[in-house]
C-alpha cells in the first residue's frame, strides 16, 4: 500500500473563539490554521487529500480553493468519528489514511513522516503530559502494548492518572478504518461517534498499533480560544527567532519579532525589535533592518541599511542601499545598487537607477529613474489624471529641484536640470535647465481674513 490519503478534519465550530469566522481560518504567522496543515500535508505527496468542514459553510472551501483538496461538508456534526466517515466515500481502499485536525496547525512533516515509517497497522501520535486533563488516555497492558484509548469524561480514576495522551492524530490502513468506522456506536457521555474507539477493534483483530511520539509537544497542541491561539504564535516565532539566531542572525530582541511567511538571511544580518517579515523574504549579507520595519515579498540586497519604520512590499532592492526612516516602497519598486529613499519618501511600480538620491517628502509613481539622479524634497510624479496613469522618465545625471511636480507622460533628459518650484507638463531637454515659475509680486495693503465674531 504505497498511496497515502489525508483527512483533515475542520468542522469545529469554536464557540470560545467568540467570532463569525470560522476557528480553522483564523490566522497564525500570518495565514489561516487549516493553510498551515494542508501545506504539511502536501510535502507528504499524497494521492488524495479531504477536509472535512462544517461551520462557516462554504467559506472553508472558498478560502482554501488554490488546493487541490476535496471538501466534504459535515451535517450535523457527531464527533470525530462520524467526521471522518464523511470522507471515506472518496477514499481508495488500496491506500492508507492520515487523519489530522485543521486547528492543530504546528505538526511538522518530520513527525508525520515518522509515523509512514513505524509500521503497518494503526498507528498514533501520542504526547506525554504532566497535567493530561482533558485529553483521551492511552491504555496499555502489563506487556506495554496499547489497549485502548479512554476519553477524560468516560475514564475510571486510575485511568485519569495515564500521563501519555492521544493527539488524535492516527494513520490507518484505509480498508480498516472504514471496516472500523462502520461499527462505531454512540453510547457515550457525548452522544457521539469517537474516532478513537477504534483502537480498542483494531486490538480485538489483533492489528498491530504503534505509537510514535513528536519532537516538540507545541506540534500537537490545539487552538481552542484566543489565548491559546496567541500563546502558539509566541511559541512559534520564538522557535523561528532561535532557528534564525542558530544561523548567525542578530536579533536585538528574539521575543519581538513576527515571521509570517519564510524568511532567509545571509551573514551577519541585524534586525532590530518589533520588525515583521511577511511572504517571501531574502535578506542579503550585512544588510540591517531597522526597529518596526515591515517588509512584505522582498528581496534585500547585501550591505543595504533599512531605517526604522520603513515598508517595503513586493519590492526588489540592491546592494548598498539607504532606504528611510518612515520609506514606503509599494508593489513594483526595483531599487538599483546604492540607492538612497530617505524619510517620507513612497515609490510605486517604479525604477530608481544606480547611485540615485530620492532623500526627502518626494512620491516617485510610475517612473522609470536612471543612474545618479537627484530628487529634491516634495517632488511628486503626477501620473494619474483621474482615468488613466501614465509614466514618467527622469533619464541619468538629472537634477530635481524641490517643491517639482512632473505632469505624466513627461521626459527629463540626460543632465537636466528642473528649478525648484517648477510644474513640467512638456519634455524637459537635455542638459538644459528647465524651470516654470510665475513672476513673484508683492501686494500691498492686503490683509490676511479674520475670523467673524460669534
Amino acid at each position: 500500500m504505497s498511496h497515502l490519503n489525508i483527512v483533515i478534519l475542520a468542522a469545529g465550530k469554536g464557540t470560545r473563539m467568540y467570532s463569525d469566522k470560522p476557528k480553522v481560518l483564523h490566522a497564525l504567522a500570518g495565514k489561516p490554521l487549516v493553510q498551515h496543515v494542508l501545506d504539511c500535508a502536501a510535502l507528504l505527496q499524497p494521492q488524495q487529500v479531504c477536509v472535512v468542514y462544517g461551520h462557516g459553510g462554504e467559506v472553508v472551501p472558498q478560502a482554501m480553493q488554490r488546493y487541490a483538496a476535496k471538501f466534504v461538508m459535515q451535517e450535523p456534526q457527531l464527533g470525530t468519528g462520524h467526521a471522518v466517515q464523511q470522507a471515506m466515500p472518496h477514499l481508495n481502499d488500496d491506500s492508507r489514511t492520515l487523519v489530522l485536525y485543521g486547528d492543530v496547525p504546528l505538526i511538522q512533516h518530520s513527525t508525520l513522516h515518522q509515523m509512514l515509517q513505524a509500521g503497518e497497522g494503526l498507528v498514533l501520535l501520542t504526547v506525554y503530559l504532566d497535567n493530561p486533563t482533558g485529553y483521551g488516555r492511552i491504555v496499555r497492558d502489563a506487556q506495554g502494548d496499547v489497549m485502548s484509548i479512554v476519553e477524560q469524561k468516560d475514564a475510571t480514576p486510575e485511568q485519569l492518572e495515564i500521563k501519555e495522551v492521544n493527539t488524535g492524530i492516527l494513520l490507518a490502513p484505509t480498508e480498516k478504518l472504514r471496516e472500523w468506522l462502520g461499527k462505531l456506536g454512540n453510547k457515550n457521555t457525548q452522544g457521539e461517534y469517537y474516532l478513537t474507539d477504534i483502537v480498542a477493534m483494531a486490538v480485538q483483530q489483533g492489528v498491530a498499533v504503534h505509537t510514535v511520539q513528536p519532537a516538540q509537544r507545541w506540534e500537537v497542541e490545539g487552538i481552542n480560544n484566543k489565548m491559546q491561539l496567541a500563546t502558539l504564535e509566541r511559541v512559534w516565532q520564538q522557535t523561528m527567532a532561535n532557528k534564525l539566531m542558530g544561523q548567525g542572525v542578530t536579533l536585538a530582541d528574539p521575543a519581538r519579532l513576527d515571521v509570517r511567511g519564510n524568511l532567509v538571511c545571509g551573514r551577519d544580518v541585524e534586525i532590530d525589535v518589533g520588525c515583521i517579515f511577511e511572504g517571501e523574504v531574502s535578506l542579503s549579507d550585512r544588510v540591517r533592518v531597522g526597529a518596526y520595519s515591515i517588509i512584505h515579498n522582498a528581496s534585500i540586497g547585501q550591505g543595504t541599511q533599512i531605517a526604522p519604520f520603513s515598508h517595503i512590499d513586493d519590492s526588489i532592492v540592491g546592494v548598498n542601499c539607504h532606504i528611510g526612516p518612515y520609506a514606503r516602497l509599494r508593489p513594483g519598486s526595483k531599487l538599483h545598487d546604492d540607492a538612497h529613499v530617505g524619510n517620507f519618501v513612497e515609490i510605486k511600480n517604479s525604477e530608481i537607477g544606480q547611485g540615485s538620491k530620492a532623500n526627502h517628502l518626494s512620491y516617485i509613481g510610475d517612473s522609470t529613474v536612471g543612474s545618479r539622479v537627484n530628487i529634491g524634497a516634495g517632488t511628486i510624479t503626477c501620473n494619474y489624471d483621474g482615468a488613466n496613469k501614465f509614466r514618467t522618465i527622469i533619464e541619468d545625471d538629472a537634477f530635481i529641484g524641490s517643491d517639482t511636480q512632473l505632469v505624466a507622460p513627461v521626459t527629463v533628459g540626460k543632465g537636466a536640470t528642473i528649478g525648484a518650484g517648477s510644474t513640467i507638463t512638456k519634455d524637459a531637454p537635455a542638459g538644459e535647465l528647465t524651470l516654470s515659475r510665475s513672476k513673484q509680486i508683492t501686494i500691498t495693503g492686503w490683509k490676511r481674513p479674520q475670523k467673524g465674531k460669534k
